[in-house]
C-alpha cells in the first residue's frame, strides 16, 4: 500500500490542504485513494511512535493500525496528514535545528510499515517568518535550548531533510515552499492523490482566493473556462498575471515580532532560504514542487 504522510510543517497550510483533498472524496475514492478523518489516526500514530522509543512495534501492529484507520474502506493509497508527525510546535526547534526528532520518527514509521511504500509531503517556510512564531510557542526559550551555538542565519531546512533521507533512505520526500502554495495548490493536491496533472479538482484554488480580490477570481475562473486547453506551465503564468493585477496587498504581508530582529537580518535570512532551496533540490530522493 502507498502511505502518503503529509507532515506539515507547522504554520503552513496543513489543515487547509487536507480539507481541499477531502472535498474530492468521491473522485479520490474512485481512484483508489482514501483520506481518513484525522481523528482515526493522529492519536494512534503518536502513541505508537512514542511507545517505540522503549521497544520495537509488536508483531501485527501495522495491520492493527491500518484496520483501525480503514474500517470498511478499500484503497491502494492512503493520505495521512498531521503537522505533529515530527513533534509539536513547542519542540519544533531545538538548538537551532528544525524538527530534530524527524529522522528518528520517520525511521520508526519505516519499521512500522516495512512492506509499504511511504512518501513524505511537506511544506516548508522561510525561517525568517517561521522562527518568530515557533519561538513564541517554544517550550524552552532559553538561548542555549532554542538556538544552541547557531544564529538565525544558520537555520536551514536542508539540514533536516538531509538527515531525514539518511535515516530512512527508502522514503521519498516531496516539498514545496509555503510562499508558493497559492500558485501550485492543485499541483500539490494531485501529486499527493496520485492523479494525472490534467485532473480538475474541487478546492484547487482555495488558497488563491485568500490573496486575490473577488473580481480577479471571477475573471480568472472565466478565463480558465474559456481556455481549457492551456498547459500546466501556461496555467502558472496565467495565475501570476492575474495576481499581478488583483492581489490583495495586505494578504501578502506578514508582521514579525522577534526581539532584536532587523529588516536587514530578515532580508539576509530570505536570501539564505533561497540558496537553501537550491541545496534541497540536490538532495537525492527529495523533489521540490515549484511554480
Amino acid at each position: 500500500m502507498q502511505l502518503i504522510l503529509h507532515t506539515g510543517g507547522h504554520y503552513t497550510e496543513e489543515d487547509r490542504l487536507l480539507k481541499s483533498l477531502q472535498s474530492n472524496h468521491d473522485l479520490l475514492t474512485q481512484a483508489g485513494t482514501h483520506t481518513p478523518s484525522p481523528s482515526t489516526y493522529r492519536g494512534l500514530f503518536r502513541d505508537t511512535l512514542n511507545a517505540m522509543h522503549k521497544s520495537s512495534a509488536a508483531d501485527g501492529a501495522r495491520d492493527v493500525l491500518l484496520d483501525a484507520v480503514m474500517g470498511e474502506s478499500e484503497a491502494d493509497r492512503v493520505i495521512f496528514s498531521d503537522a505533529n508527525f515530527f513533534r509539536t510546535p513547542a519542540t519544533a526547534v531545538v538548538e537551532g535545528m528544525l524538527y530534530p526528532a524527524a529522522p528518528v520518527r520517520m525511521m520508526r514509521m519505516a519499521q512500522l510499515f516495512p512492506d509499504d511504500e511511504l512518501q513524505i509531503f511537506m511544506g516548508i517556510r522561510n525561517p525568517a517568518t517561521l522562527l518568530p512564531v515557533l519561538y513564541d510557542v517554544a517550550a524552552d526559550k532559553s538561548p542555549t535550548q532554542f538556538w544552541g551555538d547557531k544564529d538565525p542565519l544558520d537555520v536551514r531546512w536542508s539540514d533536516t531533510l538531509g538527515l531525514l533521507r539518511d535515516s530512512a533512505p527508502e522514503i521519498n520526500i516531496t516539498v514545496w515552499c509555503n510562499e508558493d502554495a497559492p500558485l501550485i495548490w492543485g499541483h500539490i493536491m494531485r501529486d499527493m492523490a496520485g492523479l494525472p496533472a490534467t485532473t480538475p479538482l474541487k478546492g484547487e484554488f482555495d488558497l488563491l482566493e485568500t490573496i486575490m480580490r473577488p473580481e480577479g477570481m471571477k475573471r480568472f475562473t472565466s478565463y480558465l473556462a474559456a481556455h481549457p486547453e492551456i498547459t500546466a506551465a501556461q496555467h502558472q503564468r496565467v495565475i501570476a498575471a492575474f495576481l499581478d493585477k488583483y492581489a490583495i496587498d495586505d494578504a501578502l504581508e506578514e508582521e514579525l515580532d522577534m526581539p532584536d530582529w532587523t529588516e536587514e537580518l530578515v532580508e539576509d535570512m530570505t536570501e539564505v532560504y533561497d540558496e537553501d532551496l537550491a541545496r534541497i533540490q540536490e538532495i537525492p530522493g527529495v523533489r521540490v514542487i515549484l511554480p
